[in-house]
């Protein structure tokens, strides 16, 4: 069998997204054939033997042919968007448990936010939805504590440095405001890190609340907090088709 990089393989047996194995790797935690592996090495999936955490690493086969698993969660403030944490915080594996696949999170969305994440255990997919050069948007609501101008709404998307990138002007919408609070409709193609929140604070806002809405097309209101739902055959395909 031809070989892949060690990284793809944990993708393929849908334990974490390339990015995460990748830093699993580097912190030494994985080993192939009994050695710590290297970032970057090659396996052959038929006759080498990984592990992570001390545990056999091997694809589930349904039928011969991999099962793979979608989700859209509806993350609640207080969980951080990894399957374990060294902190003990939350995570979004504690609203998932009842899956018997093991998925993980396609991107990030802070602890101190809510709102949709898609969770899968297809590693293709998962690179073609965080590469860049496809600009899938999200959506967010941001609630901030005053009262907010269609000109206050510009400034908020007002481009400026980010960890040594120029973010690209996002769409901001005023969608009402009162004497005491406001809220901002928030479309980004791209997501830096804390991007909204740092966007806000640039223009000398705080937000009180930050939810994401949407993910491109997909989008759910009756979704309850902290609760998932299978996405329909139509909805993989649209990603899919991205």
């Amino acid at each position: 069998m031809a070989e892949v990089r060690l990284q793809k393989y944990f993708t393929d047996c849908g334990i974490m997204s390339r990015r995460a194995a990748e830093a699993e790797i580097e912190r030494g935690l994985v080993k192939v054939n009994g050695e710590t592996a290297k970032l970057g090495c090659k396996i052959d999936p038929e006759c080498d033997r990984v592990e992570y955490k001390g545990k056999p690493v091997r694809p589930t086969a349904i039928g011969g042919e991999l099962r793979r698993t979608y989700i859209l969660l509806n993350k609640p403030v207080g969980y951080v968007c990894t399957m374990s944490d060294e902190e003990g915080r939350l995570t979004v594996r504690d609203l998932t448990r009842g899956l018997r696949s093991r998925v993980y999170p396609v991107g990030r969305l802070d602890m101190y936010s809510e709102g949709l994440i898609i969770m899968t255990d297809d590693g293709e997919l998962t690179n073609r939805m965080t590469h860049p050069s496809h600009g899938l948007t999200k959506t967010y609501i941001a609630e901030i504590p005053c009262r907010l101008t269609e000109e206050d709404a510009y400034r908020i998307g007002e481009p400026f440095e980010i960890d040594g990138y120029m973010i690209k002007r996002p769409e901001v919408t005023l969608v009402d405001s009162t004497e005491t609070s406001s809220r901002v409709r928030i479309v980004l193609s791209e997501g830096r890190n804390r991007q909204i929140r740092r966007m806000c604070e640039h223009a000398g806002f705080k937000i009180t609340k930050l939810r994401r809405i949407s993910i491109g097309e997909l989008t759910d209101d009756a979704l309850p907090l902290g609760k998932y739902r299978f996405l329909t055959e139509d909805e993989i395909k649209y990603l899919k088709s991205i």
